[in-house]
């Protein structure tokens, strides 16, 4: 670090021109927080975004396997005439886990294969805003249709598998 301020091969000392500090006297923790304040104060943060980056750590679950998307009525279907608001179709697979849903005005309609009882949480942030319960066969209702974007996190017996997020 002493190269930095040198002035040419001068016979100065090493250090800033103004002397506020020589070699080995600066503090990176200390530069660090006062970069932190400079950046808050310059080019803060959007609150929204804060909220969202810790909302989605805060849903990191290590041990479940991500189900991805195979299927999307809004993208992957041609539209029907006639149906002036068409329930939206989901697909979602994990291996060998198929989570097959229906997002309607009435709330969420959906099946786990291969059939089996399963726990179902709706999540919409942090926090789960419905907590659902697959039969025996698999199927499972929602009285509230997701606002926003969207994952469901499945548990059937020791796995957990959760859905890509979507928007509603």
């Amino acid at each position: 670090m002493s190269d930095v301020y040198d002035d040419h091969g001068d016979d100065a000392e090493d250090g800033p021109p103004d002397g506020t500090f020589t070699d080995g006297e600066w503090d990176a923790g200390l530069l660090e927080e006062e970069l932190r304040q400079a950046a808050a104060i310059l080019d803060p943060v959007p609150a929204e975004l804060r909220r969202i980056a810790v909302d989605a750590y805060a849903l990191h679950d290590l041990e479940a396997r991500v189900a991805e998307l195979t299927f999307d009525s809004l993208n992957d279907a041609a539209p029907v005439r006639g149906e002036p608001d068409p329930p939206r179709m989901l697909t979602f697979r994990a291996d060998d886990v198929i989570v097959d849903v229906e997002v309607t005005s009435e709330g969420l309609f959906g099946q786990v294969l291969p059939p089996g009882p399963a726990r179902i949480e709706v999540l919409g942030g942090p926090l789960a805003r419905a907590r659902l319960t697959a039969d025996d066969m698999g199927r499972f209702t929602g009285d509230a249709p997701p606002a926003g974007p969207f994952a469901l996190r499945l548990r059937t017996g020791g796995e957990v598998v959760v859905t890509e997020w979507l928007r509603a």
